[in-house]
């Protein structure tokens, strides 16, 4: 119909093409007028970066021309502002041009391209010295909204081949920059390449380029579009000129691809939304299972009787009874219901009721899902949407741990205090579970029956168990087959950061699989899976990565296929699927925890066979499925394009979620810009920790409270020992992205999941220089990992080493070890810190081959002769000051850190007192036994139950010392004795469950000490590293005999200062050695009874 129009005369007329044109001008004016003026004002300071001037850097980046300096910030704001007007022009008029009846996607677009616009005036008038967060928020905005922006376009063209082509080219090229862009920008940023700057500049500018020339093609389709002004009221003459409508009358006849151009129905994309979160919920549930499970031989140091917990998925066995497959069909949202019990567990204190709660979610989640799926299997493109939504629902969970540094924000490891989100969680998973649970349909006929396979229906359960393995093992986290290609400094493959590009692999293989189903059905598809196993298996860096992202997006694809065939082969499908996922996930665990597993041995570091059964299981799957020719033949058109309308909705959600991937992906590159603690006096405070895998002693997530100690420790570098968190039994994952992130420190990672130990890292303030991996000799037990780094400190290279030696059951390992390892340091030419867990006494052993002429090492502290794990040696380099902390609950053994100054040579051992030291040379006053002990009593009240009397022990001075065997010996020895006088003293009882390590079993006993309190035998008993301490009014005479005393030699042997931290019921300690006026203070009131590794918490 022909627009009308009010009578008038027409003042303006003009084609709309001109809009395009100013604004293309204006937008090129606003950019290269800021150059030329910052060139010819600025040069030498426009073109110097943190690392490099000119002569090695000599073109400015877009930044820092448009910046703070002034004229060339007024230039380009001045411009920029001009430029606005016709850009909300532009974006109005391609609405106009694009929109049709009965289509959202227009009205998006137009509202993309508004916001656009919005986010391009907030980053360009609020600079980063304004505000810099807001910048950046402004300035991700904008880029995250370019890509539907462009896409949006693309898809709404109209039918003019000249700008299609011409769009085609310039999005291709805007795209295809990012890539050598990022390239180079980690070049300049991580390697700090010379000139590398230079070249990001260029490719940067290149951008503003293809992005401004992509909005000027719309000068081709605005040019048949006329803007006309006309004087409806005859106020030209003379008086103020009024705008009328805008005349546009435009055919199109090119219809918009069906997939983004068709209608939104709200109630099926809300659907679709839900869908998605509650495949969300299910892939955090499958992962925390072996999460908690793993808690208990990480305690046990074997099996521990838990690990049957496991089996908890294999639930969808149940399906196989007619009666129970239908009540559960009928009742799947109750189900549903049920399953957030692994959400709800968080609630639970206790470990084992916690892990019981997680377990019985996952076993109705499998179930849920399974019947879902089962009961959907008349409905292709129901089935086919709810495999969907499971598979993006995945996607999901690894952008939220990507977001959250690989720990999942409702796992029940989480809560508010370590940075959970468990209750928000949980909300939104009842909403998504009534919502998407309205309608499930039963099979009444139809696929399932028709053409019911007459095959067994194991390999399609084997096609399950691998597609369900390589899902959870390599996907469930951005950064896990990262880690399998690091190697280390100077970076030469990605970062975690890079996670992003996992995800956008993930995304891309849904989309294959929505739109080529046919084709990843084939033999060709799974031996490109194939190929990318093999490739990430074995190359390292970036070509190994290119393997990752193959393999990726081939798991991606071939998910709907796959579950489509298991449910056509019936129930048992996915029972056996699940048992043997599970089996899949036992001979993972054992190839690196074959020491501590009956037949370990057999499948010692061979990974190469786990994925070799991944791909064969695949295969199996393949062949269960039936014919590509017959995938498709009995479904009606209308089936089809109600598919495709499921899939619009499914594609919507899935770039909305890689669009936050990579906004995060943007926020979390490293600024690589540390600064260590105490740079004016050329300190280095270097620590080593054993971290137990970043579970706390009452299974709660613990890098927010490991950061806290490192931080108020003021640690500039850190080796971290049980670090490697990168398998499915440890929840895939990595607790030095957070703390590195965090604390603002380089990280070496170590030696990846595929190099089979249980992880060493590094972490510093100084620039990592280069660092060297070593696997050091293992021929019997578990595999001794080390980190050989080159740090640049202070502007002299300083070598640290991490590492962690074999276990005390393999002596021969350890002596192969300790030879190993000094021959590496002796080789070393500079000044070089060892930071380890040596499992040895002082002065006996392999502590001679560590320590002296055969390493050229030196202890840091000789007189210390009670320890047994960690230890810190040096040599080239003055050490300055030594301290051990105590871990309280955050794991099982303590901190060690030690002082050491940069450029000066080694000294004598001699000790002097804290107020002869530098104030930069000294440990934070807050480890300062009395100073700590005023503040606690300060800010909070002590429970009653825990509080200290007036003389509790704050110098630790006399003590017994028993090996780990005696000390379980005597509790056999005496219980009677001591229950005894724990019925005498009945009303004052205290009593502590501890965990006492055995030696001769290698395995850990749960034990009751029983100890009256009624101040005639004890006042407290706390755990001081790895031992407990009895403090007394004097020695008690009524003990039995073992502990009757004798008094130590030496006062000084422990350590300056001791940090005992405790949680809620328990009472912050802090306790100081060598400080004579420490209240309280007295050498014949603590008994000290050693017990390695001990778990001790307050019951009473």
């Amino acid at each position: 119909m022909a627009p009308k129009f009010r009578e008038g005369d027409a003042v303006v007329a003009f084609s709309g093409k001109w809009v395009s044109w100013a604004h293309t001008m204006v937008a090129y004016s606003a950019f290269i007028g800021a150059l030329v003026v910052g060139l010819s004002l600025h040069y030498h300071k426009i073109v110097q970066n943190e690392y490099y001037g000119y002569p090695q850097e000599w073109f400015p980046s877009v930044s820092s021309t448009i910046g703070d300096r002034y004229p060339e910030r007024a230039v380009f704001q001045f411009f920029i502002a001009m430029t606005s007007g016709p850009r909300f022009v532009l974006v109005f008029l391609w609405y106009v041009l694009t929109a049709r009846p009965n289509t959202t996607l227009p009205k998006v677009v137009a509202g993309v391209g508004l916001f656009r616009t919005l986010s391009c005036g907030g980053w360009t008038y609020v600079t980063s010295t304004d505000d810099h967060g807001w910048h950046d928020i402004f300035m991700i905005s904008y880029l995250v909204a370019t890509l539907p922006w462009t896409l949006g376009c693309l898809a709404l063209s109209p039918n003019n081949p000249r700008a299609v082509k011409y769009r085609k080219i310039l999005a291709g090229s805007f795209f295809g920059t990012l890539v050598p862009l990022i390239y180079y920008f980690i070049q300049h940023k991580v390697h700090k390449v010379p000139g590398a700057y230079t070249t990001y500049a260029f490719y940067e500018w290149a951008l503003i380029l293809f992005d401004v020339g992509f909005d000027a093609v719309t000068a081709l389709d605005f040019d048949g579009f006329e803007l006309i002004i006309r004087d409806v009221k005859d106020s030209s003459r003379g008086k103020s000129q009024q705008f009328a409508d805008v005349v546009l009358q435009k055919e199109k006849n090119k219809p918009i691809r069906t997939v983004l151009g068709s209608e939104i129905i709200w109630a099926e994309a809300l659907d679709a939304a839900a869908d998605v979160y509650n495949g969300y919920v299910f892939w955090t549930m499958l992962t925390s299972l072996g999460l908690t499970v793993w808690y208990f031989p990480l305690w046990h140091m074997g099996i521990s009787g838990y690990e049957v917990m496991v089996m908890c998925t294999v639930s969808p066995f149940l399906l196989v009874n007619a009666s129970i497959r239908s009540f559960v069909i009928k009742n799947v949202r109750i189900v549903h219901l049920l399953s957030l019990g692994g959400l709800l567990a968080y609630l639970v204190k206790t470990p084992e009721l916690r892990l019981f709660s997680v377990g019985f979610g996952v076993s109705m989640s499998c179930l849920a899902w399974s019947a879902t799926w089962y009961a959907e299997r008349s409905q292709q493109h129901r089935l086919e949407s709810r495999v969907l939504a499971w598979s993006i629902g995945l996607i999901v969970s690894s952008v939220a741990k990507f977001a959250f540094w690989t720990n999942n924000p409702i796992w029940p490891i989480m809560h508010a205090e370590n940075g959970g989100w468990n209750k928000s969680g949980l909300l939104l998973a009842v909403v998504a579970i009534l919502r998407s649970t309205r309608t499930v349909t039963d099979n009444r006929g139809g696929v399932d029956l028709a053409n019911r396979p007459k095959t067994s229906p194991f390999p399609a359960s084997l096609g399950l168990a691998g597609l369900f393995f390589g899902m959870h093992s390599l996907l469930s986290d951005s950064s896990t087959m990262i880690l399998w290609v690091w190697e280390g400094f100077p970076v030469r493959g990605p970062i975690a950061a890079n996670g992003v590009l996992t995800i956008a692999a993930m995304g891309a293989g849904v989309l294959i699989g929505i739109f080529f189903q046919g084709g990843v059905s084939s033999w060709a598809y799974l031996f490109l899976s194939g190929v990318g196993a093999f490739i990430l298996t074995t190359y390292y860096n970036w070509f190994g990565y290119m393997g990752a992202l193959l393999l990726a997006t081939s798991l991606m694809s071939i998910a709907t296929p796959l579950v489509t065939s298991a449910v056509r082969h019936g129930p048992v499908t996915f029972g056996l699927g699940f048992l043997m996922y599970n089996i899949m996930v036992l001979a993972h665990v054992w190839v690196v925890a074959y020491a501590f597993v009956p037949g370990g041995p057999l499948m010692r570091e061979h990974t190469d066979w786990v994925m070799m059964a991944t791909v064969i299981f695949l295969a199996a799957g393949i062949y269960a499925l039936p014919g590509a020719e017959n995938i498709n033949k009995r479904r009606p058109r209308s089936l089809k394009i109600t598919s495709s309308r499921y899939s619009t909705y499914y594609t919507y959600v899935l770039v909305f979620v890689e669009l936050i991937a990579l906004a995060i992906s943007y926020l979390r590159f490293p600024t690589n810009d540390y600064i260590p603690y105490h740079r004016d006096d050329k300190i280095i405070t270097a620590g080593i920790w054993t971290i137990h895998f970043s579970l706390d002693n009452d299974m709660w997530s613990s890098e927010r409270r490991m950061r806290d100690l490192i931080k108020e420790l003021e640690i500039d570098v850190i080796g971290l020992l049980e670090s490697d968190l990168q398998r499915i039994i440890m929840g895939n994952r990595d607790t030095t992205q957070y703390l590195a992130e965090d604390l603002g420190m380089y990280v070496d990672y170590g030696p990846g999941p595929n190099k089979h130990t249980w992880g060493s890292a590094l972490l510093s303030k100084f620039p990592i220089v280069n660092s060297t991996h070593h696997l050091l000799p293992s021929p019997v037990g578990e595999l001794a990992p080390a980190i050989h780094a080159t740090l640049d400190a202070y502007g002299e290279l300083i070598d640290v080493i991490v590492f962690h030696s074999g276990q005390e059951e393999d002596p021969e390992d350890r002596r192969l070890q300790s030879e190993y390892l000094a021959k590496l340091m002796r080789d070393s030419p500079r000044p070089l810190i060892l930071l380890s867990y040596l499992v040895i006494k002082p002065n006996e052993g392999n502590y001679q081959t560590y320590v002296g002429d055969k390493s050229g090492m030196k202890d840091i502290d000789p007189s210390d002769w009670d320890r047994w794990c960690e230890y810190i040696l040096y040599k080239g380099i003055r050490r300055s000051g030594y301290a051990r902390v105590s871990r309280s609950t955050i794991t099982d053994t303590e901190l060690q850190v030690g002082k050491f100054v940069v450029g000066q040579p080694e000294s004598s051992n001699e000790q002097m007192d804290e107020d002869q030291v530098p104030e930069g040379l000294r440990f934070p006053s807050m480890f300062r036994a009395a100073a700590a002990l005023a503040e606690k009593e300060e800010e909070t009240a002590l429970p009653q139950k825990t509080r200290l009397s007036s003389q509790e022990m704050t110098y630790i001075g006399d003590s017994v010392l028993y090996s780990r065997a005696k000390f379980s010996k005597f509790i056999r020895d005496h219980e009677d004795h001591l229950n005894a006088a724990a019925e005498r003293s009945r009303s004052d009882m205290v009593v502590f469950s501890a965990y006492a390590y055995r030696a001769e079993k290698r395995s850990r006993d749960l034990i009751q000490l029983k100890v009256a309190a009624d101040l005639k035998l004890c006042y407290d008993i706390v755990l001081y590293g790895n031992r407990f301490i009895v403090a007394t009014p004097a020695i008690p005479t009524n003990l039995p005999s073992p502990l009757r005393v004798a008094k130590a030699s030496r006062a000084n042997a422990l350590p300056d200062i001791i940090s005992m931290r405790r949680e809620e019921s328990e009472a912050p300690v802090t306790t100081a050695a060598n400080d004579p006026g420490a209240a309280g203070s007295s050498k014949d009131n603590v008994v000290m009874v050693e017990a390695q590794g001990v778990q001790m918490e307050l019951d009473g």
